[in-house]
């Protein structure tokens, strides 16, 4: 399990992006007018970026957890699995951020396996997105949760399924 206790906003030793462009793909990033699902206007896709040097704040800041989490093997490197993972800090929900060109790579072993047992060992959903598209998985199961307005969050409730309570994630409204 990812124990953000150890989290680092710093590479892992033995790491770099090297190749993988893939987080210039699959995020909005307003300081370039890039939007998720298209490649942003300033990267060279599996090369680099023309405007590396001077790449806004967002980017520099910015590392996927196969960046910083040694134990996730090269089959995680995002130009690889063609999903981008990261964890979210306030609520320590993971989130994978799919290439829209592969928007089933996540179903595929051993992601899906894996993210279920995060899932299940850190009694919290993985979000996964492909473009704006988000779904839960579960332990058990996977729940679509349509696109995720801005002024919607997601939250974890228990259902009943059977006259026994089980996790789902739901979408409420929140107050701007």
């Amino acid at each position: 399990m990812i124990d953000p206790a150890t989290m680092a906003n710093r590479p892992a030793p033995g790491r770099d992006c090297g190749s993988c462009t893939l987080c210039c793909k699959v995020y909005d990033n307003p300081d370039v007018d890039s939007v998720a699902g298209a490649w942003c206007q300033h990267c060279l896709p599996g090369r680099s970026c023309k405007i590396y040097p001077t790449r806004p704040q967002q980017c520099r800041d910015f590392f996927c957890l196969w960046m910083t989490q040694s134990f996730l093997g090269p089959e995680w490197k995002p130009d690889k699995a063609r999903f981008v993972l990261t964890m979210d800090p306030a609520t320590k929900w993971l989130f994978a951020q799919v290439d829209p060109g592969a928007p089933q790579a996540w179903r595929k072993e051993p992601y899906l396996g894996q993210m279920r047992r995060w899932a299940a060992a850190g009694q919290r959903p993985v979000i996964v997105f492909v473009n704006k598209l988000a779904t839960a998985i579960l332990p058990d199961r996977e729940v679509a949760l349509g696109v995720i307005g801005p002024n919607e969050r997601l939250v974890l409730r228990e259902e009943l399924a059977g006259g026994r309570p089980r996790p789902t994630v739901a979408k409420v409204t929140v107050e701007a």
